[in-house]
C-alpha cells in the first residue's frame, strides 16, 4: 500500500481503547507509516454511571496494555498520538487518569515527548445560569431538564471539537490527552489543519471513528485511512479482512438519526452524493462527500444521583403467571406501597422506586414493543428498587422478592413459589445509580472557549 501524494494517512488503531487490537496489525500499521495515531477512549453508550462516578469503564490493565504498545509505535514514528474522551467520559479525572498511566509508561518504556492534556469539565451552577439565561438548547430527545436539574449533576463535560485537538497540535505536542471530545475529531484535526477539504475529512473520520467495525472482520482492531483533496480510502490493518462499499456506507448509520447529514460542532456532513468504489477486495474509495459549515456549537453531557439501588434476577416459567403478568404485577405493587410506608419513612413512587420488567416479553422496547401480547415459555423478571439509601433499597428489595416469588393467582389452590432465583441472596446492591441530565448545545460560543490545556514535557534518560 503506497502513502498517498497530496494526501495524509491516519491510523485507528481500535475502536475504544482497551478493548484491544491483534499486534500483527500494529506492526503492519508501523510500516504504513502514518501522519497520526487516535484512538477514542469513551462513549456514552454504557449509560450514565461513568460520568456521574467519574470512573472509567475499561480496567487500567486493559489501558495500559493498549496505550503502552501506542506509546511506542507513536515513538518510532515520531508522529502525533492523539487519544479523546480518557476515563471514559471524559471528566478532568479522567484525564488525569490517564496522565499518570502515560506517564508511567514513559517511564518504563524510557520515551520522551511533549505531552498536551485538554480538560472539559464544567461548573453545575454555571450550566445552570446558562440554562435560565436560555444559552442552552435541548438536542431531540433529551430528557425533561431545568436549572435545578443541571445544578444537581455531579459531573457536566462540553464536547470538544477538531480546533481544541488542533490547538495542542499548534504547540507540537506528540501525545495528546483530551476529555470528552466527539468520536470524529480526534481523526478529522491534522487533516483540516494540513488544509484537505472538510468534506473528505470529516466522512472519513465517521468512517474510521470505531476501527476495523467497519470491515468484513468487526472485531477491535485496526483501520488505516488515506486522505486526499478529493476522497478518502480506508482499508483495515488485517489481512485477513477488507473494507466494501456496502461495509463503509453503512457506518454512515452507525449512532446517527440520519445517514446523509451527520451534525458536527463546526457544521454538518453531508454523504447524500458520496459514492464509494471498491479498489480491491481489501479496500474502498469514496468520493463526492460536502461539508456545510455553520454557527459553532458544543454538546453537553451531564449526569446526576438518582439514587441507590438494589437489584434482583429471576425467571419465571408458570404458564398461568405469564398469561396475566400486568394484573399479578399490579396487585403486588399495591401491597408493596403499604409495605414501604410500614417499614421507611418514605413513599412509593416518590423518594422509593420499585420497577418490575420482564426480560423475553417486553422489557427492551417498553412501551414501544410491538409485539407485547405475545406469551413465552418463560420470561425474566427484573426488580429495581431505587431509595435514598443503600440499606433502604436493600430492605424494600428483600421483602419484594419474597413476596414476588410466593405471589398466587386465582389458578392455584395452594402456596406455590413463582419466581426461580439465580442467586442466594438474590438481592444484589448496585450501590449509587445516575440519570443522564444533559443531552443539550451550547450556541454563539467559540470553540476553545468552553475548555483549558496544560502541556508537559516528558523526559526520560
Amino acid at each position: 500500500m503506497t502513502k498517498c501524494v497530496d494526501g495524509i494517512r491516519v491510523f485507528a488503531p481500535t475502536g475504544a481503547l482497551g478493548m484491544g487490537f491483534l499486534d500483527e496489525s500494529l506492526a503492519r500499521a508501523v510500516q504504513m507509516k502514518p501522519d497520526v495515531i487516535a484512538c477514542d477512549a469513551g462513549s456514552t453508550d454504557s449509560g450514565p454511571h461513568y460520568l456521574g462516578a467519574a470512573k472509567p469503564k475499561m480496567s487500567e490493565q486493559a489501558i495500559r496494555r493498549d496505550m503502552g504498545r501506542l506509546l511506542k509505535a507513536r515513538d518510532s514514528l515520531k508522529v502525533p498520538l492523539i487519544i479523546g474522551s480518557c476515563g471514559t467520559s471524559g471528566t478532568d479525572t479522567g484525564v488525569d487518569w490517564m496522565r499518570d498511566i502515560t506517564l508511567a509508561l514513559a517511564t518504563e518504556n524510557n520515551l520522551t515527548f511533549k505531552l498536551g492534556l485538554a480538560y472539559c469539565e464544567q461548573s453545575s451552577d454555571q450550566v445552570a445560569k446558562w440554562m435560565l439565561d436560555s444559552k442552552i438548547q435541548a438536542l431531540p430527545g433529551a430528557p425533561a431538564t431545568n436549572s435545578d436539574d443541571a445544578a444537581s449533576c455531579t459531573h457536566i463535560v462540553a464536547m470538544m471539537g477538531a480546533e481544541a485537538i488542533q490547538h495542542l497540535l499548534e504547540q507540537d505536542c506528540d501525545v495528546i490527552l483530551a476529555g470528552r471530545t466527539t468520536d470524529t475529531a480526534l481523526f478529522a484535526a491534522l487533516p483540516l489543519m494540513r488544509g484537505l477539504p472538510p468534506g473528505p475529512v470529516w466522512h472519513c473520520a465517521k468512517t474510521i471513528e470505531c476501527g476495523a467495525v467497519c470491515s468484513t472482520k468487526m472485531r477491535a482492531d485496526g483501520l488505516m485511512a488515506d486522505i486526499d483533496a478529493s476522497g478518502f480510502e480506508v482499508e483495515p490493518t488485517a489481512l485477513d479482512a477488507g473494507c466494501t462499499p456496502l461495509g463503509v456506507a453503512s457506518h454512515t448509520l452507525y449512532e446517527n438519526a440520519d445517514p446523509i447529514y451527520i451534525t458536527e460542532p463546526s457544521g454538518v456532513l453531508d454523504t447524500g452524493n458520496a459514492q464509494y468504489l471498491a479498489i480491491n477486495e481489501r479496500r474502498t474509495r469514496v468520493t463526492g462527500s460536502g461539508f456545510e459549515h455553520k454557527p459553532y456549537s458544543i454538546k453537553l453531557e451531564g449526569a446526576a444521583p438518582l439514587g441507590y439501588q438494589t437489584v434482583a434476577v429471576g425467571g419465571i416459567r408458570d404458564p398461568y403467571i405469564l398469561r396475566q403478568l400486568e394484573p399479578w404485577t399490579a396487585e403486588m405493587m399495591e401491597a408493596f406501597e403499604l409495605r414501604v410506608a410500614e417499614l421507611t419513612p418514605y413513599t412509593l413512587g416518590d423518594e422509593v422506586r420499585i420497577d418490575i420488567s420482564y426480560y423475553g416479553r417486553d422489557a427492551v422496547m417498553l412501551s414501544g414493543e410491538t409485539e407485547a401480547d405475545k406469551v413465552n415459555h418463560e420470561n425474566g423478571i427484573l426488580i429495581v428498587v431505587t431509595a435514598p439509601e443503600q440499606e433502604t433499597a436493600n430492605t424494600v428489595a428483600r421483602f419484594v422478592t419474597h413476596a414476588a416469588s410466593h405471589w398466587p393467582i386465582p389458578e392455584w389452590k395452594g402456596f406455590i413459589s413463582g419466581i426461580a432465583f439465580p442467586f442466594s441472596p438474590p438481592e444484589i446492591d448496585r450501590g449509587m445509580a445516575y440519570r443522564f441530565v444533559l443531552h443539550h448545545v451550547v450556541t454563539d460560543i467559540s470553540p476553545l472557549e468552553l475548555f483549558r490545556f496544560k502541556t508537559l514535557e516528558v523526559k526520560n534518560a
